[in-house]
């Protein structure tokens, strides 16, 4: 929209227009001296896009300050094991947006998707073949697969972080007493193979119980997840893959909370009846388990 729409709502006079107008370009000429000419962009970009916002809905000041208050909440609540910022953001889509502005499709490359507010570093590191699980609960997944470039050369070595919800919908840091479970990493072998054992991802709902919930709730929208599993996978030379894989058959799939469904990342998670041999002889007993098989393209650096 121009400086000069007017709204539905409002026959705006050319007198109100132009005081409008004339703010906008006093904010952004306040930022003309800035010497980055990059940090110029985003801030005179932010002015421009948050002013015609401001105008384009004629926010009035009781919603500034419910907008103020609101934000301020998300601040509260952000700590070292919560990111509500990052909600917030996932759910309104930023996040996938900015991973689709910096992930350019490229050749048959795996498709990134939405980070999320429960990656943690220094995740322990298993051996292939090991379980991520630890004390998370859930059916036993095995997942297998193999890490190339976009030429189908093998990447050796490359790290594997994977980490998921148990089957009770939550991450091992939002309980208190600092279990380590559902995350791992491992490095793939000289064939760029891999292979884990996990659990069957489920749905859940992101953490609701704050500002971002509350916008959910009042918006009519679920704050339900589909049933993902997480990776990140990094090799010299290629593009950090942020990512994750999904259940076919999820009913969640066209409904994910915070838009991180791609088609090219739904799975089939095959169920393996009770007393099916595993793949690496591991002993279940009577219990069921599932397999999944997901192979990794990476794209150059750089594209």
């Amino acid at each position: 929209m121009s400086d000069a729409t007017s709204t539905t709502h409002h026959d705006l006079s050319p007198e109100q227009q132009a005081r409008e107008a004339e703010l906008v370009h006093t904010v952004l000429d306040s930022f003309g001296s800035t010497t980055s000419p990059r940090l110029r962009e985003l801030v005179q970009g932010v002015v421009t896009h948050l002013h015609a916002f401001l105008r384009d809905v004629r926010l009035t000041e009781e919603e500034w300050k419910q907008g103020i208050d609101f934000l301020t909440a998300v601040g509260h609540i952000t700590d070292e094991r919560r990111q509500e910022f990052i909600l917030l953001s996932d759910t309104l889509g930023a996040s996938m947006q900015t991973i689709a502005i910096n992930n350019e499709a490229y050749a048959d490359a795996t498709e990134a998707t939405v980070f999320g507010p429960f990656f943690v570093e220094d995740a322990p590191r298993i051996d292939l073949g090991g379980d991520i699980a630890g004390a998370a609960s859930g059916q036993p997944c095995w997942v297998e697969g193999t890490v190339t470039d976009t030429d189908g050369n093998a990447v050796p070595g490359a790290r594997i972080e994977v980490w998921e919800a148990d089957e009770d919908g939550f991450y091992d840091v939002q309980y208190d007493d600092d279990r380590i479970a559902g995350r791992a990493h491992l490095f793939s072998d000289d064939e760029g193979r891999y292979h884990f054992w996990a659990i069957t991802p489920t749905p859940y709902p992101i953490p609701h119980d704050g500002p971002v919930g509350r916008m959910l709730a009042a918006t009519g929208r679920s704050p339900m997840r589909a049933s993902h599993l997480h990776f990140m996978v990094t090799a010299e030379g290629r593009r950090t893959l942020v990512t994750h894989i999904f259940v076919r058959g999820d009913e969640l799939l066209d409904k994910d909370s915070v838009f991180g469904v791609k088609e090219s990342l739904v799975m089939d998670f095959v169920e393996q009846p009770a007393g099916t041999p595993t793949p690496d002889g591991r002993d279940l007993a009577d219990t069921a388990w599932s397999r999944v098989r997901f192979d990794i393209v990476l794209a150059p650096d750089g594209v």
